[in-house]
């Protein structure tokens, strides 16, 4: 059953031991002795052999079992299954990880067919709207954490197809902390809120998640992602999406390319500073949910172009790091990212739980046309998210109308927990003659899936990571170096907050001296300036970057002149549409005045909203003016600029609530925009008017003054996050 051109909606998603020898006498009975096995749980000290829960010691718990150095994981290794399941089982109900999310309907259109590259039903025909749900998430929070943490954002696309579902599960940040899945749930452990106090929530600033990290020093990309701004979004509306691994797309001559995916905001990229994210925490803990929400219902609908990186398969080995491995990125100016078609989210859900809650994103959830990779991250993830989906919703999750196929599914499995489908007749096996051999394998079988008949290298069946997986550091420096001053003081700051948290010297010491310096000395400067933690004269800023190998494996010799300025988030946005604008009155205001400010931010497209000292309505020159919040309900941080009309300036100067919010707005570089006689307000507030951002103005020239600044999203060089003033 195909999409029909313009439809939004799937018509079934409603809105809605020892061996004995011969021996002439009998065997002794068993004696009591020293070595009787103690089989008491509660006798097992710490520090004793890794084993499996069976006992066995485990030699190897870093690496999965692979076919080859490079290859496949295989489904025998026993040790990831039954340290991922037990992973997987952990919580209930809830998901484990990206438990806190929010979702949105829309539809997605190719620009033109990609029929060259792939057979996948979304990238055919430019006419077809392909339904799909999408939910946004923090990672490391339970369901009743905040919005606004610092933490990894996932962003999974569900694309209700016709030739069924395809889930491109992905995050807002192109790498991960580890290169292999056997680690997922020791990551997971470590970012969890400490298992003997539950503390903290939703943080990573602890210290099990940095004596894990620095002991990990596959991580240090990542790190330098999270310990950025792309860790705080200002809205998913302004949040890049990515498919994380290296998938295979593939066309109906069976021909296969590598590709990563990529989703591009038509709004740009921007996020709220470290601060300010902290206080909407309290503040508005549902700040980005709420903007997507209300987003959606005012018809301002968050749009994505999606990009593909595409690569040859006879380039594979070219880039100088290995395309399997997770923790890496293909720089843009290497390989420009195509934008091939547009999403739209353009309907909330109806109900949160059956939709938002319910639905069940799998990696391996894929249509003819796209195929995976042997990125050892990926076929470990391929291994877990079926796991988890059977463990949290059900073997019938597929049943679910949020979950459910545009193509009816016809096969022979039946029964379990929550089955809706009511099967007819006797027959529930393959091959049948009883009836009539259905359901039967498709006779067209150029349409159905099949896997890339990849040719594997030969090999011994290793526990082993690939020598091309062991440059750590790299990428890392190349994201530093890509960073312009503010965002640089922005991510020392970052890492002295987190290390600042942290209690155990070791773990201190060993993330500055064994991750930090090798990332950049001038990291390492940084953060030690910020947190006392000494650089080690081996490792001094001022020594020169090691050339021998580390037990990370070797640097790229010209990793000090890595640059990719498509890492860089400074550049204005390409537009301020539903920007929130506070606007601040008080009795005496000028209603007309009031009114052309209103009139003229609404027509830039922004959405303006008046604050009062108190709910109800102000004295205003032409009666009772209404206001749509009351100062002590109205937070500065919810907003991306403020304006002081003519007339309330001097009355607010001796409100402390007044002063609090413009010394907030301009220490997060918001835009701030006060009449000619609200000068006052500025000095009582500690506001400098001289400041970038910064206008005192005529009525006339406040709107317009206000539109241009915002223009730029924030002025981050007005305060150093390093220096609290």
């Amino acid at each position: 059953m195909a999409a029909e051109p313009g439809n939004a909606l799937p018509p079934m998603l409603p809105r809605t031991s020892g061996q004995v020898t011969p021996n002439d006498k009998p065997p002794s009975p068993p004696q009591d002795t020293d070595k009787t096995l103690d089989l008491q749980p509660d006798t097992l000290a710490p520090g004793q052999q890794l084993t499996t829960n069976q006992g066995v010691t485990v030699s190897d718990d870093q690496n999965s079992l692979k076919s080859h150095v490079r290859g496949p994981t295989l489904l025998e290794d026993i040790l990831m299954r039954e340290k991922i399941t037990h992973f997987d089982h952990e919580r209930i109900p809830e998901r484990v990880v990206h438990a806190r999310g929010t979702a949105a309907h829309g539809v997605f259109q190719v620009y033109e067919s990609q029929a060259h590259l792939t057979m996948a039903a979304p990238l055919q025909d430019p006419t077809v709207k392909t339904p799909v749900f999408v939910r946004f998430s923090t990672v490391a929070g339970s369901r009743g954490s905040t919005d606004t943490p610092r933490d990894v954002r996932g962003f999974a696309v569900k694309f209700y197809t016709p030739d069924g579902v395809w889930d491109l599960v992905g995050n807002n940040m192109p790498v991960f902390f580890i290169q292999d899945a056997n680690k997922f749930p020791d990551l997971i452990h470590a970012v969890k809120p400490e298992p003997h106090n539950e503390i903290p929530q939703a943080q990573s600033a602890h210290d099990t998640f940095w004596d894990f990290v620095s002991l990990t020093p596959e991580s240090a990309h990542m790190l330098m992602w999270v310990m950025s701004d792309r860790a705080l979004p200002r809205s998913f509306a302004t949040m890049e999406g990515f498919g994380v691994h290296t998938f295979r797309l593939v066309n109906a001559d069976g021909v296969s390319r590598f590709v990563k995916f990529h989703w591009k905001p038509l709004k740009g990229v921007c996020s709220l500073v470290w601060e300010e994210a902290q206080l909407i925490s309290g503040k508005d803990p549902d700040f980005n949910r709420r903007d997507l929400w209300e987003s959606i219902e005012r018809g301002d609908f968050p749009e994505y172009e999606l990009g593909l990186q595409v690569v040859e398969e006879t380039d594979e080995h070219k880039f100088g790091f290995d395309l399997l491995d997770a923790t890496k990125i293909i720089p843009e100016e290497v390989v420009p990212v195509v934008p091939v078609g547009k999403l739209t989210l353009n309907r909330n859900p109806d109900n949160f739980f059956a939709e938002t809650e319910q639905v069940a994103f799998h990696t391996g959830h894929i249509i003819p046309g796209i195929d995976f990779t042997n990125d050892p991250l990926l076929q470990g993830r391929l291994f877990s998210y079926i796991d988890t989906q059977l463990r949290r919703v059900g073997p019938n999750f597929h049943e679910l109308p949020i979950n459910r196929s545009l193509r009816p599914a016809d096969n022979n499995q039946r029964d379990g927990f929550a089955r809706m489908t009511i099967n007819k007749g006797r027959v529930s096996y393959f091959p049948n003659s009883l009836g009539g051999g259905c359901p039967m394998h498709s006779p067209a079988a150029a349409a159905a899936f099949r896997s890339v008949a990849v040719k594997e290298q030969p090999g011994p069946k290793v526990r082993e990571r690939s020598p091309s997986f062991s440059d750590h550091f790299s990428q890392a420096t190349q994201f530093w170096n890509s960073m312009s001053d503010w965002e640089k003081d922005h991510i020392a700051a970052a890492f002295a907050f987190e290390l600042n948290q942290v209690v155990d010297e070791v773990v201190r010491d060993r993330t500055m001296n064994e991750i930090l310096v090798n990332i950049h000395k001038e990291l390492a400067a940084m953060v030690s300036e910020a947190t006392g933690i000494a650089v080690s004269p081996a490792g001094s800023p001022e020594a020169p970057t090691p050339s021998a190998p580390t037990p990370a494996g070797p640097l790229r010799k010209d990793a000090d002149k890595l640059r990719s300025p498509a890492l860089s988030m400074d550049k204005p946005p390409p537009t301020i549409k539903g920007r929130k604008v506070a606007v601040l009155l008080g009795d005496g205001v000028d209603t007309g005045e009031v009114e052309a400010l209103l009139e003229a931010l609404s027509a830039a497209e922004l959405v303006p909203e008046t604050i009062g000292p108190r709910a109800g309505a102000v004295a205003a020159s032409g009666g009772p003016m209404k206001v749509n919040r009351a100062a002590p309900n109205a937070p500065s941080v919810v907003y991306d600029a403020v304006l002081v009309p003519t007339g309330v300036g001097p009355a607010l100067a001796a409100q402390t609530l007044a002063q609090r919010f413009l010394h907030e707005a301009w220490r997060h570089g918001k835009p701030i925009a006060v009449a000619s006689d609200a000068e006052t307000l500025l000095e009582a507030s500690g506001v400098p008017a001289s400041s970038d951002g910064v206008t005192v103005a005529e009525a006339a020239e406040l709107a317009e003054q206000l539109t241009t600044d915002l223009g730029r999203h924030r002025f981050p060089r007005r305060v150093s996050v390093l220096r609290p003033s």
